[in-house]
């Protein structure tokens, strides 16, 4: 299961109370103060992790409580530090404060941080002759977790047009495969090597339809994780089956991309026509070069042709 989205409650540990405590000894009436301070209590801190895919470890745990700092005591003795709640998400994960609608930080790199509930700062003791103080409260906090998957490239098509097909015969991605569509129900990510070298990593987004920027068939959750590539692959079902015009494929997906986003729509694009060997691809084919006035690269996934090609000018456009 692939889960993108998630809400979460956060709470930081209350900073432990001051001690209130006089030394007496019979040689000492009046009394020396050495009420010890507070310990501080628990950050909750939020740590993009590499070896994090998906959101899911949220699905069922979306309590984080962070423990109390422990109390001060006699003979100047501070109370113990609460250890810190580390909570790990995947990289490209982005924390907004629901309470104030605030953006607190894109987690793209491995291991970078953001610490979203402070612990309380523990209490006075009366060794600074004062009075011992209480520790302060811990923040509390409505989180929502949102992840847009990072990677160079994103291939987009219609339902069926074979982009998991694609993935699984230029990368390491093990996408499900099967002759209907909308068979990708989340979107998968897969390595691609260029001469023995690991050279981009590529996502396979679910099958996008007319009206998807608006929701339609949840095209809007699906195109936003192609917001951080730097490359979209356009691939179309060249062969029109099921009735499909290659050329209305193409002007459907090209419209979402930018009714969704302008910034999306003004990535490089690379139009891979796919199934090549079916019958009635090739005069298709060249009905869309004379339409689009575009490179197009013929591919077909199914049987490994013009992969290299099409590898060879991602990476160059890269």
């Amino acid at each position: 299961m692939f889960i993108d989205s998630v809400k979460i409650t956060v709470r930081s540990g209350k900073g432990g109370d001051g001690c209130q405590s006089f030394y007496r000894d019979k040689y000492t009436r009046r009394g020396i103060a050495d009420g010890g301070d507070g310990g501080r209590g628990a950050d909750i801190i939020i740590i993009a992790d590499r070896h994090s895919h998906s959101l899911i470890d949220f699905k069922y745990n979306r309590h984080f409580f962070g423990a109390n700092g422990a109390h001060g005591s006699g003979k100047n003795k501070k109370g113990r530090d609460a250890s810190s709640v580390v909570i790990r998400v995947p990289c490209g994960s982005t924390v907004k404060d629901l309470d104030t609608d605030c953006v607190l930080r894109d987690l793209n790199e491995d291991q970078e941080q953001v610490v979203v509930a402070k612990g309380g700062e523990g209490g006075k003791g009366n060794k600074h002759r004062r009075e011992a103080t209480k520790g302060e409260p811990g923040e509390e906090r409505h989180l929502l977790l949102d992840l847009k998957l990072i990677a160079d490239v994103g291939v987009v098509g219609f339902p069926n047009a074979g982009k998991s097909t694609l993935i699984s015969q230029i990368s390491n991605a093990q996408s499900k495969i099967a002759a209907y569509p909308f068979t990708t129900k989340f979107p998968v990510l897969g390595v691609v090597n260029y001469k023995e070298e690991p050279a981009f990593v590529v996502a396979d987004i679910p099958g996008l339809i007319a009206g998807s920027s608006q929701g339609r068939g949840l095209g809007d959750r699906f195109l936003r994780h192609i917001e951080k590539t730097k490359v979209i692959v356009h691939l179309i079902d060249m062969s029109a089956e099921g009735g499909r015009l290659p050329l209305e494929d193409y002007k459907i997906i090209d419209k979402e991309l930018e009714f969704y986003s302008k910034e999306i729509f003004a990535k490089p694009r690379i139009i891979a026509a796919n199934k090549m060997d079916l019958e009635g691809a090739a005069e298709n084919l060249k009905k869309f070069k004379q339409a689009v006035k575009k490179k197009v690269y013929a591919i077909s996934a199914l049987k490994k042709q013009g992969l290299e090609g099409l590898i060879e000018a991602i990476v160059k456009r890269l």
